[in-house]
């Protein structure tokens, strides 16, 4: 770790490693600025690895007429998914038609449809879907993705999971990413451009000094050092209200609301390749999706949750109700005993007083603050969706505080490791298979997903699996947990098995203890507690 006697002066220190620190990070460093990024944990550990894992407009976002966010978030799902066509790809969403799904009360929509047609009793008419979907398909200027069409579930396999009563069903396009990745690919192009990058380093405190900040940072090891800034971004995401008055030791009238979405994983529940959108009784919807070849994924919820500190967890009460909610619509009823796997994370919101969670809107809010004596802009709020925007409009806010011009650069600019088309991961698993026979079409796909056409580079030169060194399980190997500690900020066998990748849902206990055991020995580190169980 860099020592204090350092007398760099940034032009940026970014808090926070998540999707909006790192894409800050990236695109200011291609701008020409001098840029440091400091996360107290891992990348994407807390809420950027705890997403439902879409690049979607937010259809139910209509209804509360937030109809700039979709329309934002619908360009860049194109725009995304030709930058990173390893991580992202294209999902066709099946939503059943229910008589007596309701509106979450407090929408717009809701409200003057009760107002002119009393008689609907707060029901979500088919009518008013199908014409959300009509403006979901033009809004965002779609050209890769196929638009909606209407569903025969008698006679599509998509019906067949699904109970008798639901007859009818629309099917429209959004995307797929793999979230915890996008985040690690936006930091090492970040580092590329000359950013430095340190994980696990907690910003202590920060105070402005002749006109600059300085701030003292502290890494797992409880060495410190100082860092010199010209302007701060606080991307903390739920804990941007405390690094602000606690780091910076600034006040803000802006108030951040903590929502916990959890999520369950089940055994795999139907076998076509396709997600549902169930709409629920009480004016929620929640995602079925195909996950990691053998799983369903099913989520999410929106619960108010008090404090930053307390690690968020999908409790038994959203378990229960995740089951009870999906099984409104399965054939064969969803239980616990289905679960192999839960997550929860927490959506940092800016509070502007809505009545209920679900209500709380997903937009982001940037604020520039020059009274300290020298800027930090503060990051409110957000979706996966539009961080490359926010990062962009952070940008147009950072550079004249710092008497920089620049252009935004970044749209279909590949992440590393998306340097081919859309269409082309069939053709980079065959190439992957060509240069080393021993690879599975179920292994080269894996590592196709994960890192594109570096693929072959975390490979090396390998002509047998045995040149791969230790197989941990789930064709995890030695050479690739080398590259991700050397290449992606690896440490532990958590980062490689639940962040990195998904291999921890394939993984025991024993090989998950060896993998850490491993690492520590990589590094040189010290002894270290033992990675959690795989489906703990």
């Amino acid at each position: 770790m860099p020592q204090s006697a350092s007398q760099t002066v940034h032009d940026l220190l970014v808090i926070g490693g998540g999707v909006n620190g790192c894409g800050i990070a990236r695109d200011a460093a291609g701008r020409g600025l001098s840029v440091a990024l400091c996360e107290k944990d891992d990348l994407a550990q807390a809420t950027s690895s705890a997403s439902t894992k879409l690049f979607h407009g937010g259809l139910r976002y209509l209804e509360f007429l937030e109809v700039r966010l979709v329309r934002e978030a619908l360009i860049e799902r194109e725009r995304l998914l030709r930058a990173m066509p390893h991580i992202s790809w294209p999902l066709r969403f099946v939503l059943p038609l229910h008589p007596d799904m309701r509106f979450e009360s407090a929408t717009p929509v809701s409200r003057a449809l009760s107002l002119a047609m009393p008689w609907m009793k707060g029901r979500r008419p088919d009518w008013l879907i199908r014409l959300g979907l009509g403006l979901y398909d033009t809004l965002g200027g779609r050209e890769i993705l196929p638009g909606t069409r209407t569903v025969d579930l008698t006679q599509d396999p998509a019906g067949r999971p699904l109970k008798p009563r639901f007859r009818r069903a629309f099917e429209y396009s959004d995307c797929w990413v793999e979230d915890s990745r996008l985040v690690v690919l936006n930091a090492r192009d970040a580092e590329a451009r000359g950013a430095e990058v340190r994980t696990r380093t907690r910003v202590v405190s920060a105070r402005v000094v002749d006109g600059r900040w300085e701030a003292q940072v502290e890494d797992a090891e409880g060495r410190r050092d100082t860092i010199r800034a010209r302007l701060i971004v606080n991307a903390t995401g739920p804990w941007a209200g405390r690094v602000l008055s606690g780091a910076l030791g600034l006040e803000s009238r802006d108030r951040i609301r903590l929502v916990r979405g959890s999520h369950i994983v089940t055994r795999r529940l139907f076998d076509h390749d396709r997600c549902y959108f169930f709409q629920g009784r009480d004016g929620r919807i929640i995602f079925a999706i195909p996950y990691e070849t053998d799983f369903t994924l099913i989520g999410t919820t929106d619960v108010e949750h008090p404090d930053p500190s307390v690690p968020p967890v999908c409790t038994p009460e959203e378990q229960d109700y995740l089951c009870a909610f999906a099984s409104e619509y399965f054939a064969r009823p969803v239980t616990r005993d289905d679960i192999v796997w839960t997550y929860s994370g927490v959506r940092p919101l800016h509070d502007e007083g809505t009545e209920s969670a679900t209500a709380a809107s997903r937009d982001y809010t940037l604020k520039l603050d020059a009274s300290p004596g020298a800027p930090v802009l503060h990051v409110f709020g957000g979706k996966i969706t539009t961080y490359r925007r926010l990062a962009e409009s952070a940008l147009e806010k950072i550079g004249p505080a710092l008497g920089h011009a620049s252009r935004p650069w970044t749209a279909g600019v590949p992440l590393p490791g998306g340097d081919f088309p859309v269409d082309g991961v069939g053709r980079r698993v065959d190439e992957l298979r060509a240069a080393h026979p021993f690879l599975t079409d179920r292994w080269a796909l894996r590592l196709v997903r994960a890192y594109g056409t570096e693929a072959r580079e975390v490979l090396g030169g390998a002509r047998e699996a045995a040149d791969l060194g230790r197989n941990f399980g789930a064709t995890l190997t030695e050479s690739e947990v080398r590259w991700l500690m050397d290449r992606e900020y690896a440490r532990t066998a958590d980062d490689v098995m639940w962040r990195r990748s998904k291999l921890g849902l394939r993984m025991d206990a024993e090989g998950a203890q060896a993998l850490d055991r491993w690492m520590a020995e990589a590094r040189g580190g010290a002894d270290r507690p033992a990675a959690s169980a795989a489906l703990g």
